[in-house]
C-alpha cells in the first residue's frame, strides 16, 4: 500500500511539473484595468539589443530617464544583449519559471514560439484602442503617435494569427553597397536598379588576374567581388522575386522546390569561379569592400555606418583602406519593373504578469518608444527608418535627411542614402509568414546557400544527387522533414518533441507502468492468500 501511495505521489509530481513547463497553469488572460494606479510603484524589466554602439545605448538610457520623469512610479531596468538569438533563448528559458521580462525587443518569428505558452505574451489590440492609454490616449503624459500614424505595412508584420502581439520599433531592409569606382573601371555603367545578371556579370569580370597572380581590378591577391551578409534573406528574396514558394500563412513549408534548386545551381557556378561568397564563410562584407577587395557588399541598411572608405565605424586599419565612390542600391532584382525586398527590424512585445497594472505600466513604456524623440534619435544612429508617419514627416527628421553629407558621422552620406532608398521602396517590401517554426525555416533557407557554397569550395560535385541529399539534410537539421510548421490556426505539427517533453512523457509512462505492476502484484498475492 505504501508503495502504491509513493508511486501515486510521484505521478502527481510529474504531472504538476509537466503542467508548469507546458503552460497548463499559465497566467490569466490580461484584462485592461479601468484606471492605472499611480499610487503604486512598478519595477519593470526591459530587454534590448544593440550592436555595441554607445550612441544607441545612450539613446535607450535617455529614453528611460525622460520616461521616468513623466512616470516616477515606473522604474525601468534595462538589460542589454548583443544578439537577438540570446534574447530569444533567455525568454524561452524564463517562460517556465514565469520570470520573463516585462518589455522585450524581439522578432515576430520568436514571438510565435513564445505563444506556445498560455497567456505568456499580451495581445495588444485592446490596448491599441483603449481611450485612456491606447494610441493617442487621453491619460498619456507624452505625445505619442495615433494608430493612424503607425505605418500599416509595419503594423501588419506584428500580426500572428488574427491578433497583434507586438508593435514595430524600427525598420530596415537590405541594401547593396557598391564600389562604383571599380564598376566603371571594369567598363560598366551602374544602373539605378541592379539585376542578378548584372551583379554576377560584373563579379565574373573582376576575377581576371595578371601574370603575377594579382587581380587586375585592385592589384591585390584577394578579391571577392560579391559577398552577402544574410544568406537567409538572400534565398527568401530570390524566391519572392521569382514568385516561388517559401511557406504559406498557416505554416506549410514550400522552400524545398525546383526554383530553390535552380537558384542554388546558379549560385554554385559563381562560387566555383570565386566571384561569390558569404559572411559566414569569408567575414564581414564591409571589411572587404573598404579594403578594395569586394565590389557588391549586401548588408542591412542598419549596417550602413560600416560601409564606404569614409565610414564612421570603419573596422579595418587605415593602411589597407582604399578610396572609392560608394553607391547605394536595392538588392538585385530578377525583374526591375517588379522590385521586391525584405522588411526587417526589431519589434516590441509585452509579457503578461499577475498584476494587470504592471502590464499596463509596461505598455505605457513600450508606447513611449514610439515618440518622435526616441524614433528620430535612434534612426539617426544607423540606417533605420522610423515606424510612424508622425516622425517621418516631422521637421526635425526632414531636416536630418536634407543635410546628407555634411559630415561623416551623423550626416554620413552613405547612411542617409540607404535610408532614402528604403523610404522610397517601403511599398516594395514584404515579410514572411510568422508561425511557430518560422525562425527555423528562415535558418534553413540560409543554410541551403551556405552548404552549397562550402561544398563547391571543397571541390565537391553539385548535381541532382547532391541536391537531394542537401534538401534531406537541411530538412532534418531544422526538423522540417514533415513539410509542416505550426500555423496560426494552431493545428500544424510541431515537429519532434524537445528533450524535456520526451523526459516527462517517459516519466509518466514509467509511473503508470509502476502503478500497474504493483496493482497486478497485489492481485496475485491476494489471490494466493485466498487459495491458502
Amino acid at each position: 500500500m505504501r508503495k502504491r501511495i509513493a508511486l501515486f505521489v510521484l505521478l502527481i509530481t510529474v504531472l504538476s511539473f509537466a503542467a508548469s513547463c507546458h503552460g497548463a497553469k499559465g497566467l490569466d488572460e490580461f484584462v485592461i484595468p479601468e484606471t492605472f494606479d499611480e499610487s503604486k510603484t512598478y519595477e519593470i524589466t526591459f530587454w534590448a539589443k544593440n550592436d555595441t554602439n554607445k550612441a544607441q545605448v545612450n539613446i535607450y538610457k535617455q529614453a528611460i530617464e525622460d520616461f521616468q520623469k513623466l512616470y516616477p512610479n515606473i522604474k525601468v531596468n534595462m538589460r542589454l544583449y548583443t544578439d537577438y538569438g540570446k534574447i530569444y533563448n533567455d525568454v524561452i528559458t524564463n517562460i517556465a519559471t514565469k520570470t520573463t521580462p516585462n518589455v522585450c525587443i524581439t522578432y515576430p518569428d520568436h514571438i510565435a514560439t513564445y505563444l506556445t505558452g498560455v497567456n505568456v505574451v499580451v495581445p495588444l489590440d485592446g490596448l491599441f484602442s483603449d481611450p485612456k492609454y491606447g494610441f493617442g490616449g487621453s491619460e498619456l503624459k507624452y505625445d505619442g503617435p495615433l494608430y493612424s500614424e503607425m505605418i500599416e505595412k509595419f503594423m501588419d508584420e506584428c500580426v500572428i494569427g488574427d491578433r497583434h502581439y507586438a508593435i514595430p520599433y524600427l525598420r530596415s531592409t537590405e541594401a547593396c553597397y557598391v564600389n562604383k569606382t571599380f564598376v566603371e573601371k571594369l567598363g560598366y555603367e551602374l544602373p539605378e536598379t541592379l539585376t542578378w545578371d548584372f551583379v554576377f556579370e560584373v563579379s565574373e569580370a573582376a576575377m581576371k588576374k595578371d601574370s603575377e597572380g594579382n587581380f587586375i581590378i585592385n592589384g591585390q591577391k584577394t578579391m571577392i567581388p560579391f559577398i552577402y551578409k544574410s544568406t537567409d534573406n538572400m534565398m527568401i528574396q530570390m524566391l519572392d522575386q521569382k514568385h516561388a514558394g517559401y511557406s504559406t500563412a498557416d505554416g506549410e513549408i514550400l522552400l524545398f522546390n525546383d526554383t530553390t534548386k535552380e537558384l542554388l545551381y546558379m549560385i554554385s557556378d559563381h562560387v566555383k569561379s570565386g566571384a561569390f561568397s558569404t559572411f559566414k564563410i569569408s567575414s564581414y562584407p564591409a571589411n572587404f569592400l573598404n579594403a578594395g577587395q569586394c565590389i557588391f557588399a549586401i548588408d542591412s541598411t542598419a549596417g550602413s555606418t560600416w560601409m564606404g572608405s569614409k565610414a564612421p565605424l570603419l573596422d579595418i586599419s587605415e593602411d589597407v583602406l582604399v578610396e572609392f565612390e560608394t553607391a547605394v542600391r536595392t538588392v538585385p532584382q530578377f525583374d526591375p519593373s517588379d522590385p521586391s525586398m525584405i522588411s526587417q527590424g526589431p519589434s516590441i512585445c509585452i509579457f503578461n504578469k499577475e498584476d494587470p497594472n504592471e502590464v499596463l505600466a509596461s505598455w505605457i513604456f513600450a508606447q513611449y518608444m514610439l515618440t518622435n524623440e526616441v524614433q528620430i534619435a535612434y534612426s539617426e544612429t544607423e540606417g533605420y527608418v522610423p515606424v510612424t508617419t508622425k516622425a517621418r514627416t516631422s521637421e526635425e527628421y526632414l531636416d536630418y535627411l536634407s543635410r546628407k553629407g555634411e559630415d561623416n558621422s551623423k550626416y554620413y552620406d552613405v547612411k542617409i542614402s540607404a535610408v532614402e532608398m528604403f523610404l522610397e521602396n517601403t511599398d516594395n517590401t514584404f515579410t514572411t509568414p510568422v508561425f511557430n517554426g518560422s525562425a527555423s525555416l528562415r535558418d534553413a533557407a540560409g543554410q541551403l546557400i551556405e552548404n552549397v557554397t562550402k561544398s563547391v569550395r571543397r571541390k565537391q560535385t553539385v548535381d541532382e544527387a547532391f541536391m537531394t541529399k542537401l534538401f534531406s539534410d537541411v530538412r532534418s537539421l531544422y526538423r522540417l522533414a514533415d513539410n509542416r510548421g505550426t500555423g496560426s490556426n494552431g493545428n500544424k505539427d510541431l515537429g519532434p518533441l524537445p528533450g524535456t517533453a520526451v523526459f516527462l512523457i517517459t516519466a509518466l509512462i514509467l509511473a503508470w507502468a509502476g502503478i500497474g505492476t504493483v496493482w497486478i502484484r497485489d492481485r496475485i498475492l491476494e489471490k494466493k492468500r485466498k487459495q491458502e
